[in-house]
């Protein structure tokens, strides 16, 4: 197993030397129009923000991040209203709390109204072990419970990339990478990461703890969404040939479904690209994003299901020119979807969203970020709530890092 900041930059150095033999694919056919204005939003974070996670239960959404003061970190969060921006709250500051560009914290609110964080935090030196913390909140986040681990192996491995959602019956569900398999003190140790899963009561009371998958990548994020049938949960497998596609796997009747591929793309790398999938999803339709690098191009893509995961459309390309991946994808009622990725074009990376139909219909790419502001790191977030697209990102400018944030009204009706 690699820390994900040493796959990170591996992923990075594999990137790099094959963004020169990329070539740009055209779509299949002429790009839709669509008008829509990207509107800059005060942003909560103070300097020296960084890992953003935007999170929607109906039509709450709450924005998280990491702030640094010396050598401890804070965990801190902000409701979306009507007038922008609720003051930053905080969740939990320390020594011990780990800040990471892609293994990022969140807070989610529940059907009920209570709040649930999760954070990752030190388990001694090694920077490969750390833990999955856990609290909830009553009272809209002024008070918090003392933290749980959904995990109990005591080994010191790395437990992190969790997803949370909203289980039935209002309870807590989460999936996350688990390297209790990786423990160096074990005679029978492998090199495989696991996915597990776990939920909790309404009373915070921890029930089964399953494995969805025993060898997953070390360290591409997760991503859960709510069907009619049920959650389902999205990451990057990998097979015993390195072979490193997205999986989806279903809860149904309290049971994960063996994982079976999104789509095959049959990316053979030895190494965590550290890119993972995005999933969106309402009624029975869903979506899925995520990069890969088959054939040496780096390329984003979508396919939609409509039958709550168990199939899925042929793919669509979702960039323009070349792609760095980090996506995230919203399903609207209509049907289609907003996609966000980072895009490499003319010497620079750039954020950008479309919006994408199931009939492989795609809108012209509308840049989030302009080329006079400062340069975009870690994975950009988007949430829909209260007919808005909500935005937020990491900038970084001479050498300081802080969270913007942004929205957009998305103009109702078909592609045209």
């Amino acid at each position: 197993m690699r820390h994900p900041l040493i796959s990170l930059a591996i992923g990075s150095a594999v990137f790099g030397a094959l963004v020169t033999a990329v070539r740009a694919v055209p779509s299949a056919g002429p790009d839709r129009a669509w008008t829509v204005a990207i509107e800059p939003v005060a942003s909560p974070a103070g300097n020296g923000s960084s890992a953003p996670q935007l999170t929607a239960e109906g039509d709450r959404i709450m924005l998280s991040w990491m702030e640094r003061s010396g050598s401890d970190a804070t965990l801190k969060f902000a409701e979306r209203t009507p007038a922008g921006w609720s003051a930053p709250r905080t969740v939990t500051s320390g020594h011990g709390v780990v800040v990471n560009a892609a293994d990022v914290p969140s807070v989610r609110a529940l059907a009920g109204g209570t709040l649930v964080a999760h954070w990752m935090e030190e388990d001694g030196p090694d920077p490969e072990a750390y833990n999955l913390r856990l609290a909830w909140s009553k009272d809209g986040g002024t008070t918090w419970s003392k933290p749980a681990s959904p995990h109990h192996d005591g080994t010191k491995t790395q437990h992190g990339f969790a997803s949370l959602f909203q289980a039935p019956g209002a309870g807590l569900g989460l999936v996350w990478l688990d390297g209790r398999a990786t423990n160096p003190d074990s005679p029978t140790a492998t090199d495989n990461m696991s996915l597990r899963a776990s939920s909790y009561t309404t009373d915070g009371k921890q029930l089964r703890e399953t494995a969805i998958d025993t060898r997953v990548c070390d360290c591409c994020p997760t991503s859960v969404a709510l069907t009619a049938d049920g959650p389902i949960v999205v990451y990057r497998d990998r097979s015993s040939k390195e072979v490193r596609d997205i999986s989806i796997s279903r809860l149904v009747a309290g049971r994960w479904t063996a994982p079976v591929p999104v789509h095959r793309d049959n990316w053979t790398i030895e190494a965590c690209p550290v890119n993972g999938p995005a999933v969106s999803a309402h009624d029975r339709d869903v979506v899925v994003a995520w990069f890969t690098a088959v054939h040496e191009e780096g390329t984003a893509w979508i396919a939609f299901s409509h039958d709550a995961g168990r199939t899925f459309t042929a793919p669509v390309r979702v960039d323009d020119a070349v792609s760095t991946g980090h996506v995230d994808v919203e399903l609207l009622k209509d049907g289609t979807a907003i996609v966000s990725w980072i895009e490499f074009a003319n010497e620079r990376s750039q954020h950008k969203i479309r919006r994408i139909d199931p009939s492989g219909a795609r809108s012209v790419a509308v840049p989030v970020t302009g080329p006079g502001e400062g340069r975009v790191a870690g994975i950009p977030r988007t949430a829909m709530g209260r007919d808005e697209l909500v935005l937020a990102w990491t900038e970084t400018a001479d050498g300081a890092s802080r969270i913007r944030t942004a929205r957009a009204s998305i103009p109702a009706g078909p592609l045209k």
